[in-house]
């Protein structure tokens, strides 16, 4: 009798065991899929698929760690308390302008945006901050959705005053901004738009990527992360863009598809279109209107004033990456900057201006031959009375500059 239950319960235990091994030889293999082919958050055109920066981690921990502290990684995220920078407390926050007033509130862990229309009966319903357009160091614009349709709030907050502001460009009355591909090209990785040609803005929702990540300077890197996750053992990168290999202009392009201006014509595809390693004046061009000499505004042109400036001019190898490097915040280590001109200068430049001028500079470069300009382009109205405030940005310009004050 001790012999039965003892065969039967050592029967019961290996079938148990082997239903173990079976469940875990079921799942297993999944999981092991999933992460050797990581699903795709968005497709290209191309065909090319995105698999988000948290992909690039598991080699490149310590790019990938400075990189988030990057205004470009947080030129747009989610809207909740953490990434929103306008106050929603009584007394400041609210906008008040000649014919419409915007109040802030919180509600059940949302922020929207209430608008009251003066002297009209016309009711509009709140706004939600669903999407926050900029990283905070000079201010923020937010986006709203309205089913799958994106607009722009009218409220922004402004930095050097804490406070809300007027979006730029919108008027003194209550005004709803559609946000086509063109405005928000440069504030995500990659959306897809319902209509191709970007003119629409109808979004698929489901594909959109958050801040100028990895993937849009290195492009969609879906071949890659599988390649080298099924052969751990091979070092040498496949399927990414190498930049050591890119002509000197295709590395300017890759910073050029921002930082040149609006490029709102077109040539082929959309502005999600290009990618970088590809021609960019084969993708879009600036419109020219009138003189094509007209100076260039410090907002969005980065890439043709730095392409006026002699320094530029007289190497065959300068590009964005001289100075810059992308995947850390440099923002305020002017000594760093200043070594980048030294390592340039070391023998050929001697510094003509006055002295006690340098020295109240603190032998600064970039303080008297790139200086912060206000932009023309880029203006804020900061209550209904007051004029146009604007922006104050560094050129890249590199010059010599004179004060005659």
């Amino acid at each position: 009798m001790i012999k039965k239950k003892f065969f039967l319960n050592s029967t019961i235990l290996l079938v148990i065991l082997l239903l173990a091994v079976l469940i875990y030889h079921c799942k297993n293999p999944k999981i092991e899929s999933e992460y050797l082919s990581p699903a795709a958050l968005a497709i290209h055109s191309n065909g090319e698929q995105f698999v988000g920066s948290e992909t690039c981690m598991e080699c490149h921990a310590d790019i990938y760690a400075s990189h988030m502290q990057t205004a470009h990684l947080n030129t747009s995220s989610p809207g909740n308390a953490e990434s929103i920078k306008g106050s929603f407390e009584k007394g400041s926050n609210i906008l008040d302008l000649e014919s419409v007033a915007f109040k802030m509130l919180p509600k059940d862990g949302s922020f929207y945006q209430h608008t009251e229309i003066k002297n009209r009966l016309l009711e509009k319903p709140p706004a939600r901050f669903d999407i926050v357009i900029g990283s905070g160091v000079r201010g923020q614009s937010y986006l709203t959705w309205e089913e799958d349709k994106l607009f722009q709030l009218q409220a922004s907050y402004y930095t050097p005053t804490n406070s809300w502001v007027n979006s730029p460009g919108f008027p003194s009355y209550s005004l709803d901004r559609p946000i086509r591909d063109a405005c928000i090209k440069c504030h995500v990785t990659f959306v897809k738009n319902k209509d191709f040609s970007g003119q629409g803005n109808t979004y698929e929702k489901s594909q959109f990527i958050y801040g100028v990540d990895c993937e849009r300077c290195h492009r969609p890197a879906k071949k890659h992360v599988v390649f080298h996750r099924n052969n751990p053992s091979e070092l040498k990168a496949q399927f990414m863009i190498k930049y050591d290999t890119l002509s000197r202009q295709q590395r300017l392009d890759a910073c050029a598809q921002c930082h040149s201006g609006p490029r709102d014509r077109i040539l082929q595809g959309n502005s999600f279109s290009f990618l970088v390693g590809n021609n960019l004046n084969e993708y879009a061009r600036n419109f020219y209107k009138g003189n094509q000499n007209t100076p260039l505004d410090v907002h969005g042109n980065q890439y043709g004033l730095l392409t006026k400036s002699e320094c530029f001019k007289q190497t065959k190898t300068m590009d964005c990456a001289t100075c810059h490097n992308p995947h850390k915040n440099e923002r305020g280590e002017t000594g760093s900057f200043n070594q980048k001109c030294i390592a340039c200068h070391t023998e050929s430049v001697i510094c003509t201006g006055e002295s006690d001028k340098i020295q109240q500079m603190g032998n600064n470069c970039i303080a008297c031959h790139m200086p912060t300009t206000p932009s023309k382009s880029m203006t804020v109205q900061l209550a209904s009375d007051s004029l146009e405030t604007s922006f104050n940005i560094r050129t890249h310009l590199i010059a010599i500059y004179r004060n005659d004050n």
